[in-house]
């Protein structure tokens, strides 16, 4: 028998849920946007679009083919910056199995983690046990910290100020233009040097750094589609050589675009 739920939201959910672990997908779904936490943890992948995760105060950038893995009772909420979005998440019910499970984690999804959690989209939002899906979930959980430990952590805080936040949203949405940051404070009303200081204090980075850190994410996100050569990429991202992106790729990555495809 099936108990699918089609009408209750995941946080008013997952808590009384008997399973172990729980599977919640749906097409252009969108994360709770208000503040809230649950006992259970969750694995949240973005298999489509760009999603900002807000923790403690802290806003954090999850792209397309990324993931966080939020701990039980870690209160926080999302907003997109996608008309459209596909989000896959998996709710566990967790002890203290390992100090990994008991931190925030956001993390790029290899190719092979992304098959199975794909897979898992059998059980969305069914309550009947399992056995199945419980070892199939299972290996999931069990395997993060050696997915996590292989994966690219590209970790972005995104500012929280309001001007700084559109700042950011216009540097998302035209990462493939060339990107001047004199420019980028002029249509914006601020001085560079205004916009450098307060950008650096809320993100601990320069916007410089910002901008090339969103350039290889994008890219990331295109190398992995498949469709696309390196030097497709370099110019769809911005770049204005191939050289240029490699070497910004291997700055921030420690590998080459071509060692990222395995070729």
């Amino acid at each position: 028998m099936d108990f699918t739920i089609h009408s209750e939201k995941p946080n008013e959910l997952v808590d009384r849920i008997a399973k172990k672990a729980y599977v919640w997908f749906e097409d252009n779904w969108k994360h709770d946007t208000k503040e809230h936490f649950h006992k259970r943890a969750q694995l949240v992948y973005v298999e489509k679009g760009f999603q900002y995760l807000h923790v403690n105060g802290r806003i954090y950038l999850l792209p397309q083919n990324h993931a966080a893995w939020i701990p039980s009772n870690l209160s926080h909420r999302t907003t997109t910056v996608s008309d459209n979005i596909n989000l896959r998440t998996i709710f566990y019910s967790i002890g203290s199995e390992n100090i990994f499970y008991d931190k925030l984690r956001i993390f790029s999804v290899p190719p092979v983690l992304r098959e199975i959690i794909s897979y898992s989209s059998k059980w969305s939002k069914i309550e009947q046990y399992s056995i199945e899906e419980e070892a199939f979930l299972n290996a999931i959980f069990v395997g993060l910290p050696s997915f996590f430990k292989d994966a690219m952590t590209l970790n972005i805080v995104i500012p929280n100020d309001e001007r700084l936040l559109q700042i950011s949203n216009f540097i998302i949405d035209n990462i493939g233009n060339d990107l001047q940051v004199n420019t980028i404070a002029e249509n914006y009303n601020i001085s560079l040097r205004s916009l450098e200081r307060i950008f650096k204090k809320e993100t601990t980075i320069t916007i410089s750094k910002y901008i090339q850190l969103v350039r290889i994410i994008k890219g990331i996100e295109f190398l992995s589609t498949g469709k696309y050569t390196v030097s497709q990429v370099a110019y769809l991202v911005g770049y204005k050589s191939l050289q240029a992106f490699s070497a910004s790729f291997f700055q921030i990555l420690n590998k080459r675009p071509n060692e990222f495809l395995g070729v």
